[in-house]
């Protein structure tokens, strides 16, 4: 069974170009770190992200004097999806949208007045700008947090659904739900139920989860799984990290389940004694170097192989490969052996094979 064939039917919502839910691919999203007010340093990041191959980038707007950040990103020609993360002054989600956002991330009821939510769905609508709940476990009401006495899945969930029946009520059906918790087990069971109870599309992420190693082993838990049980239209990993980092992150989770759009996949083996080639700084080099060259959606398989004993045979539905051996390796494309290569050409060899299988693509 595919993904496609048992994954939840959500609501199709437009964020700029980019289509999330309904049989969309999953996209993957970032947000910037930068001083929003910082204009080049905030589109030089975002730009970043771009290359990495990052869908939809969020951007912390604290205040009014942050807002035309949107209009400036856009005149300078960054194409992709921009969100405006915004808490409690409904003032700058409705100058954010005149700015040119994409998308507006408020919490619907820490905004004030149903006038002023109103007016934020308002200019929404008549921009034809979705709007994205962000509820996670330091978020939510007091009311509902005494309810159940901690921020448990089943709190999550009634808080997110507490603020769609806020937006439905001015009649906007345009909406994101995303419910994040730093526990894993309450981030998956938290989804799981607002996959029964709504049709909004799910933006999935473990809130808080950490530094690289320890961020992406948890992200990979709580949004494999679920992405695995065809619930979630659109993913953050979150790191404390370059943002950049989270996009790879990403990428790995929805190449291991076969989702998303084409990008490089990278196939390696662990090493073992027969190892005579120093793989392990090689691969992290050439990573490097696809990070930098921008090749990181290309639809290519690279395969990183230890030894000649097996690897070209094992790594045959790789595009192209090495396999080491002592101070060199073998050049493979699909198994078939082309030539042997010095250790120090591996990585701009493969960055090459790359690029030209790119153009073919």
């Amino acid at each position: 069974m595919t993904y496609q064939d048992n994954r939840r039917v959500s609501r199709e919502v437009k964020v700029g170009g980019l289509r999330i839910g309904g049989n969309a691919p999953i996209s993957i999203q970032s947000m910037t770190n930068t001083d929003t007010h910082d204009r080049e340093s905030t589109l030089m990041q975002v730009r970043a992200l771009e290359r990495a191959g990052c869908e939809i980038v969020r951007l912390a707007v604290p205040d009014r004097d942050a807002a035309p950040i949107f209009s400036y990103l856009k005149e300078q020609g960054v194409q992709v999806p921009l969100v405006a993360d915004i808490h409690f002054d409904y003032r700058i989600a409705l100058e954010c949208v005149a700015a040119g956002a994409d998308k507006i991330r408020i919490n619907p009821g820490n905004i004030g007045s149903d006038e002023r939510v109103r007016a934020v769905t308002n200019a929404c609508r008549a921009a034809g700008v979705p709007i994205r709940i962000g509820v996670n476990s330091g978020s939510l009401e007091k009311n509902i947090l005494a309810k159940y006495g901690a921020p448990t899945a089943e709190a999550l969930a009634e808080s997110a659904l507490f603020h769609v029946a806020l937006l439905e009520k001015f009649d906007f059906y345009d909406t994101v739900v995303s419910v994040k918790a730093s526990g894993v087990r309450e981030m998956i069971e938290a989804n799981r139920l607002l996959a029964e109870r709504t049709a909004c599309p799910l933006h999935l992420g473990v809130t808080e989860a950490g530094g690289e190693a320890r961020g992406r082993l948890r992200s990979a838990i709580g949004i494999g799984t679920l992405l695995a049980e065809g619930i979630g239209d659109t993913v953050r990993v979150s790191l404390t990290a370059d943002p950049v980092r989270e996009i790879s992150a990403a990428q790995e989770i929805l190449q291991a389940l076969h989702l998303g759009r084409p990008s490089l996949e990278i196939i390696s083996c662990p090493t073992c004694g027969r190892t005579k080639i120093d793989l392990i700084p090689l691969l992290h080099r050439f990573e490097e170097a696809i990070a930098e060259e921008g090749l990181a959606t290309c639809p290519v398989k690279v395969a990183f192989m230890g030894c000649a004993v097996n690897g070209p045979g094992e790594a045959r539905e790789a595009d192209v490969g090495i396999a080491g051996g002592v101070d060199e390796a073998l050049l493979f494309r699909h198994g078939e052996i082309i030539t042997k290569i010095p250790a120090s050409e591996v990585v701009p060899r493969l960055v090459e094979e790359v690029k030209r299988l790119a153009l073919q693509a």
